[in-house]
């Protein structure tokens, strides 16, 4: 079996004293591992284009039920991630969740375009952090299939007051006057952003604006959301928090 493919790599392991084994985030065929040897020689024309968040073409052949990488070429590197440790940490966070909603042998076209938008604006500076990775783990969350329950309140059926309750364990929300032990009490206008980042298109998806304060509170319920739904430690995002 071959295979030519586009795909981001989420992970990587060295394998003996040059060899690699490679995690791919691909539009076609979903989450791919792959051997690619002597990928770390100096020399090794393959070297840039397999290593962690390199996005390239791959060329892969199937020999004992195992994929080995053949060819690949870079497409882009995001290179400019390794300037900033908390950009990189968060990036490397972004790959972990990606990994844990993506599918294997499905397509992931929508998961893989969302991972390397992030990894672009996150290269760009051109949005904080919190809302870079609020928006991620949301609608990384909806395409694994944990879309939350936003419409109107999972109890009287009101579609919003002033103030409303996300349920990160249940993901439901609930108006001021059905209050849920538990959830998180968060003014309309964020359960407005998390409606809109779930539901929009997506190359909507980060055009919103909100308050820094709001900006950190919908921060914490996707954060919270997403470590209800992984139930596993998630190593990449306690660094990414231990640096802030």
């Amino acid at each position: 079996m071959r295979r030519t493919t586009k795909g981001l790599v989420i992970k990587e392991q060295t394998i003996g004293e040059s060899d690699r084994l490679v995690t791919l985030l691909t539009a076609d065929f979903g989450i791919l591992r792959a051997f690619v040897h002597r990928a770390k020689q100096i020399k090794s024309r393959m070297n840039s284009a397999t290593t962690l968040f390199a996005y390239s073409d791959f060329s892969l052949y199937m020999r004992k039920e195992t994929f080995i990488v053949d060819d690949a070429s870079p497409i882009e590197v995001f290179f400019s991630l390794r300037k900033d440790i908390d950009r990189l940490a968060l990036a490397q966070y972004l790959l972990q969740l990606a990994y844990e909603m993506g599918a294997e042998e499905q397509p992931e076209k929508e998961l893989l375009r969302l991972t390397l938008n992030s990894l672009h604006l996150l290269c760009k500076g051109e949005k904080s952090l919190s809302q870079i990775k609020a928006v991620f783990e949301f609608r990384a969350l909806c395409l694994g299939g944990y879309m939350p329950d936003i419409l109107a309140c999972g109890s009287c059926g009101t579609y919003e007051t002033e103030m409303m309750y996300f349920d990160t364990m249940e993901g439901r929300i609930y108006c001021e006057n059905c209050p849920h032990s538990g959830a998180l009490l968060l003014p309309k206008n964020v359960i407005t952003a998390i409606r809109f980042i779930c539901l929009t298109e997506p190359t909507k998806i980060f055009s919103f604006s909100l308050s820094n304060e709001n900006l950190a509170l919908l921060s914490d319920a996707a954060e919270k959301y997403a470590v209800s739904r992984v139930q596993r430690r998630l190593s990449a995002l306690e660094f990414y928090k231990g640096l802030q």
